[in-house]
This record gives structure tokens, C-alpha cells and sequence, in this order.
């Protein structure tokens, strides 16, 4: 018996679909509130020591949390290979915008605070609330087109033909999702610097994180709404083969109005991403308010965890729809790589994973408590 047929194609499919998101949570829920702080740094801190304590709550941790981006990458690359080229040549200045600004994040860290002048240091201050926005933005954009259909076509070879352009990324309901993306993390962000800071930056980044929470909510919930009333969706009209080849021209599918919707009525349960998505957001809103540092952090990683969710049932099992023809749109059963890769690849991330997963947790165990300006002021602490 050769090994790797002990888990069947399909279910490897599934189980390689449900760790893709799980990335993609992981990312979110942690470099998210880098991303979210970089976002409040110049509105919380007032003062250079105070930015230097915003800065710093997030210092020690900020690149670990973007292996969790690198393995999402890695993840596409290799299990779903049609849906990396694709969207990688599609997004193509997209993903430049957001590596610029990604990269701004360790140059502004390391030489903020090289020069003692004020205009060096809110230049980089800036610079940072770019690193944290831009991605942010993006990133929402970048999940908007997905629900709309990307612009590319396959011909009888597979090969890809991409007939959009940068701009016309840019519609009403992508810059919509964007904004959704920007409040999310940036109520994640909020929620760190109150958890982790305290004073004025604390209080400073709980009304910020409040806004930011209540926006999340209502935008939320209006995506919903222009995706129920304005947004067509897809749907396969072929029978479906999960243990087939992986050529997406072997299928049928259709635009059609409400088909993102087909899933919650065939399987009423999953409305619980929505709602937790909605709810998060509200109880961030209110532990905030009602103090709860830890809580109102939890509820904001809920609230993501349920918009990331929600995306992810409401299309499955498409991956990339395509509004040039849809026959071309990418699925979970027709645009992975090979049975043998997808089980050596489950293998390495069974040993890998979890060993990334001890160390983080580790680190945080270590780096736990409060930054304060004493700390900071410290030498012996390698503040930056």
C-alpha cells in the first residue's frame, strides 16, 4: 500500500482548504494588531516617549507574527498552485503596494530613533501608519474582488490570461471590504495597546479601538447587505468530482444572483460565522468600554475569526471565481496539486505547525505585562 493513500484526495482537499484559513486567521489575529497598532501610532501617542511605547508593545513580537503570512504564501504556492498564479498575477501591483509597505515596517522600527530630531521621527511615525494601512486596505480590497470575480480567462492549455487592470480592482463594493478590513484591525490593534500599555496611550487607544469596533460592526454588516442586494455570486452546475483532476475546465458554472448565499440555506448552521463576526465586534465594543482588557481583546479575535469564516463558507468551494468566464473559476476540487503532494506537505505542516505554535506561545509567556515609559527610558531593555 503506498502511504499516502491512507487519506483519500478529496479529504485532503478539504483538510488543505481548512488549513489555508486557518493561516489566514493566524495572520489576521496576530499580525493583525501590528498592523492595527502601526495604524493608531501617530493618534495615540502624543508625545515621542508615548509613540516609543506604542512601538514597543509591538517590537519584540512583530516578526514572528509574519511567519504566519510567509506560511499562508507558502501554503497557496504549493496546495493550490492555479490559485497562487493566478491571484499573484492578477494582484500583481497590488502585491507590490503591500510589500512597500511591509517593508517600511523594520526600516521604521530600526532607524526611528537613530536621529534625536523631530522631524526624522514623525517622518518614520507616518511612515509606520503606511505599513500598517496600506496592507490592511489591500488585503480587504484584495478579499472584495475575490467575492466579485477576478477578470481572467484559461485557454485549452492553462494557460492564464488576466484582462484587468490595477483601478479597475478598485470598485464601490471592493473599497467597502477594504474598509472593513482597516476597522477590523484596527479594533485588534486598539485592544492590544490597551492591553498592553497604560495612562493616556491606554485610554487614548480605547476610544479609538471603540470607534473602530462600532465602524467594524456597521460596515460589516452593510457588506452584507450590498453582497445580498448588489453582488451576484456563483455557483457550479456540473456534477462535481472532489477526487478528479485538477483542470477547472472540466466543470460548468454560472453567475447567479444570491448564490453566495446557497450554502447557509443548504446548512442554516453556518450562519454562526456572520453572527460571531457581528457579535465580536459588539462585545469588543462593550469590553472596551467596560474596561476588560483581555475580553475586549477576545471578542475583537472573534470578530475577525467570524468575518475571515464568513468569506470562506459563503464561496466555498470556490477559491477564485473568474467573471470572464466562470467555467475558468478556481475550486477546491479542480485547483490543488497532487494527492502525493498534498500528504507530504500535511505531514511537514503536522510537525511544523505545532512547533511554531509552542514557540510563539513561549515567547509571549516571556514578553507578558505592561510597556511603560520607565521601561522604555531603560537602556538595559533595548527598547527601540
Amino acid at each position: 500500500m503506498i502511504l499516502h493513500t491512507l487519506i483519500d484526495y478529496d479529504v485532503l482537499r478539504l483538510i488543505w482548504w481548512a488549513l489555508l484559513g486557518v493561516l489566514l486567521i493566524a495572520f489576521a489575529l496576530t499580525d493583525g494588531f501590528d498592523l492595527g497598532t502601526g495604524m493608531l501610532l501617530p493618534f495615540v501617542g502624543r508625545t515621542d516617549l508615548e509613540r516609543r511605547v506604542v512601538i514597543n508593545t509591538i517590537g519584540p513580537v512583530w516578526e514572528g507574527n509574519q511567519v504566519w503570512l510567509i506560511l499562508g504564501g507558502g501554503a497557496i504556492f504549493a496546495a493550490w498552485p492555479p490559485l497562487y498564479a493566478v491571484s499573484f498575477s492578477s494582484f500583481y501591483l497590488a502585491m507590490f503596494a503591500i510589500l512597500f509597505a511591509l517593508i517600511l515596517r523594520p526600516v521604521g522600527f530600526k532607524y526611528r530613533s537613530k536621529r534625536d530630531s523631530t522631524r526624522w521621527r514623525t517622518t518614520w511615525d507616518w511612515a509606520l501608519f503606511v505599513g500598517g494601512l496600506v496592507p490592511s486596505l489591500i488585503l480587504g480590497v484584495a478579499v472584495g474582488n475575490v467575492l466579485l470575480g477576478v477578470p481572467f480567462r484559461l485557454d485549452g492549455d492553462l494557460r492564464i490570461f488576466y484582462d484587468g487592470s490595477f483601478f479597475g480592482l478598485l470598485s464601490p463594493f471592493a473599497l467597502l471590504c477594504g474598509l472593513v478590513s482597516v476597522a477590523m484591525l484596527a479594533t485588534q490593534g486598539a485592544c492590544w495597546l490597551v492591553l498592553k500599555t497604560r495612562g493616556e496611550v491606554a485610554e487614548r487607544a480605547r476610544g479609538y479601538g471603540s470607534a473602530a469596533a462600532f465602524l467594524t460592526l456597521v460596515l460589516f454588516a452593510l457588506g452584507g447587505v450590498a453582497l445580498w442586494a448588489w453582488v451576484d455570486g456563483y455557483r457550479i452546475t456540473s456534477a462535481i468530482d472532489p477526487l478528479g483532476p485538477s483542470n477547472p475546465l472540466r466543470k460548468t458554472a454560472e453567475v447567479a444572483t444570491g448564490a453566495w448565499f446557497d450554502n447557509y440555506a443548504a446548512h442554516p448552521w453556518l450562519m454562526l460565522a456572520p453572527a460571531a463576526g457581528l457579535a465580536g465586534s459588539a462585545l469588543a465594543l462593550l469590553l472596551l468600554r467596560l474596561r476588560s482588557e483581555v475580553g475586549a481583546l477576545l471578542a475583537s479575535s472573534l470578530s475577525i475569526l467570524g468575518i475571515i469564516l464568513t468569506v470562506g463558507v459563503s464561496i466555498f468551494p470556490f477559491l477564485l471565481p473568474s467573471s470572464a468566464d466562470p467555467r475558468a473559476s478556481l475550486t477546491v476540487w479542480d485547483a490543488s496539486s497532487s494527492h502525493l503532494t498534498l500528504f507530504i506537505m500535511l505531514v511537514a505542516a503536522a510537525i511544523f505547525v505545532p512547533l511554531i505554535v509552542a514557540y510563539t506561545s513561549w515567547v509571549y509567556r516571556v514578553l507578558w505585562g505592561k510597556v511603560d515609559e520607565a521601561a522604555v527610558k531603560d537602556p538595559g531593555n533595548h527598547a527601540y
